[in-house]
């Protein structure tokens, strides 16, 4: 009796020591918790996100007439203390919305996303004065009233 459960204790031992080695990503996250966070899995998660964000944002902003691209970028394509930036084409109605890459932030998940939502709500609105005279003189101003109109219906959509 007493070696039939020293060898199902041995049995059991070996198969949770298999259980263990083979689920590393399970156990290093912790029970309860999503797997461990690669740098490739946040920016793929990003770029998802800002996707979705502009499906939603573009109508909400009714620029659904537009063909409007978001990608994820690296700094040396943006302006330099910028998050993001659009370009676009008036006469055709395309734009392309480029985002500060997951992999040059330093901010945790959510204020990541949320950083990146205002970017591109931010870069929607530009769409909007996009038929306006634009100068070095005029930037400033435009800057700073994208900015709070950008602030205002992103505080405005938490509370729907």
């Amino acid at each position: 009796m007493v070696s039939r459960n020293f060898a199902a204790a041995i049995h059991l031992g070996f198969a949770a020591l298999l259980v263990f080695t083979y689920s590393e990503k399970a156990l290093a996250s912790g029970p309860g918790l999503p797997p461990v966070e690669t740098p490739e899995s946040r920016e793929a998660t990003a770029q998802k996100f800002v996707s979705q964000a502009l499906q939603v944002w573009q109508a909400r902003l009714n620029l659904k007439d537009w063909n409007i691209h978001v990608q994820l970028v690296h700094p040396n394509q943006l302006e330099p203390k910028t998050l993001g930036n659009v370009h676009w084409n008036i006469n055709n109605k395309h734009a392309t919305i480029d985002v500060l890459s997951s992999y040059d932030y330093t901010l945790p998940m959510s204020p990541m996303l949320n950083d990146m939502e205002m970017t591109v709500v931010h870069e929607l609105i530009h769409l909007h004065l996009a038929v306006l005279p634009r100068s070095d003189a005029t930037r400033r101003n435009e800057e700073y009233v994208v900015n709070q109109i950008s602030r205002a219906l992103l505080d405005l959509s938490k509370h729907e």
